[in-house]
């Protein structure tokens, strides 16, 4: 699933507008470092540190970057890794076609970070369309052109990382994010963690009382046979 959406100007690597993200209560606390890192990726491009127009970055064994970039305007989206590579760079290509209908002089007089808002609710309608990977729309594009493979590279961000300045955003980028396994993501496996946790406490203080109980009566048994 499409997650996370940037879209910034690849001559000073400013972020000019960005999707609404997937709402995952287990990734609110990862979702700061994902953008740093989309921001950084974004950097490394501007600085010419990352020269292909297309390219997949693996973040871990759950989320991969894949980004586009076009006329000058970078277009970068997080993703899950298992979400198919083919699916993604066919919404950024959406993405860069509505883009190219904005006019790119008012595109080079926006000074301030994500001020291009206009853009943000057309990311998220795009979005919409990705989100279901078996539609038939998303089937056909997957099936076209299924002999050829995508002529796109692929790294891992720890490369691009140690092949960048050593500055302090590029230490933070090699944090990687917490990630929460999808079985322990279940809302099912929470509601049944919360309900046996309960239980069990129960049961401890239970027995705890139990053989308090025990205790007393043993001694007040002792103390009457004397």
């Amino acid at each position: 699933m499409v997650k996370l959406t940037i879209v910034g100007r690849v001559s000073d690597g400013l972020p000019l507008a960005q999707g609404l993200r997937y709402q995952n209560d287990e990734e609110n606390e990862n979702f700061l470092c994902y953008k740093q890192q989309a921001e950084f990726i974004l950097k490394e491009i501007s600085r010419g540190a990352l020269s292909p127009s297309k390219m997949t970055i693996h973040i871990d064994h759950y989320h991969c970057f894949n980004y586009l970039v076009e006329n000058g305007h970078c277009f970068i989206t997080l993703c899950d890794s298992s979400y198919p590579r083919k699916l993604a760079f066919h919404y950024l290509q959406d993405l860069q076609k509505e883009f190219e209908k904005f006019d790119i002089g008012l595109m080079e007089k926006i000074t301030k970070p994500y001020s291009f808002v206009r853009f943000d609710g057309i990311i998220g309608n795009i979005r919409k369309q990705y989100i279901d990977t078996r539609t038939q729309a998303n089937l056909s594009k997957l099936n076209a052109n299924r002999g050829q493979d995508l002529d796109i590279i692929a790294k891992h961000m720890s490369e691009i990382i140690q092949k960048g300045p050593k500055s302090e955003i590029s230490e933070r980028m090699s944090v990687t994010p917490r990630t929460v396994s999808p079985i322990w993501s279940s809302p099912f496996l929470k509601v049944i963690a919360l309900k046996w946790t309960a239980i069990t406490l129960i049961v401890v203080v239970a027995v705890i009382l139990l053989w308090g109980s025990l205790i007393l009566t043993e001694n007040f048994s002792y103390e009457f046979i004397k």
